[in-house]
């Protein structure tokens, strides 16, 4: 089970990473929630925007790759778009197999690639009222995606 949504209102994390325990099989569950911050008070919103269909599909291709590499039974990824509230979250991914060591290593490449490959654009809008540029992908989320170039399925 693969469950890919792009979606534009708040959503229940735990509700989503829920339905991956459908049978017996499951031995654990890893889940990652990624939440809007407020930067000290600072941060009113972040608008994330999307490529609609294109961004699906990438993430569709990011999930394949993840079940290639790893015996996992069932992983979901929520990503939110529009305009999203300091304390609401942002993204979930969550993996589930029989292991634990394959639903971790899936959960993690899985917000790697989706934070250097999904087509998703971001910038804050403060709480004074003003609307910053959009933000760049940094080097360190580049970084972190490159491990998985060298690092095959465990064998």
């Amino acid at each position: 089970m693969a469950e890919v949504s792009i979606v534009g209102t708040a959503f229940d994390p735990a509700a989503e990473a829920a339905r991956l325990v459908v049978d017996g099989a499951v031995g654990a569950t890893v889940s990652f929630v990624g939440y809007c911050r407020d930067e000290g008070g600072r941060l009113a919103a972040l608008e994330l925007e999307h490529y609609p269909g294109m961004a699906e599909e990438e993430i569709g291709r990011i999930a394949a790759e993840a079940k290639r590499r790893w015996p996992i039974t069932g992983l979901c990824v929520v990503h939110r778009h529009g305009l999203v509230r300091p304390g609401e979250p942002i993204v979930l991914v969550a993996t589930a197999s029989a292991h634990r060591a394959a639903a971790f290593d899936a959960a993690a490449f899985l917000m790697d690639f989706l934070k250097t490959r999904a087509p998703f654009w971001k910038r804050e809008h403060g709480a004074d009222g003003s609307t910053g540029d959009w933000v760049a992908a940094t080097d360190a989320d580049d970084s972190a995606a490159a491990r998985w170039a060298e690092a095959e399925r465990p064998g």
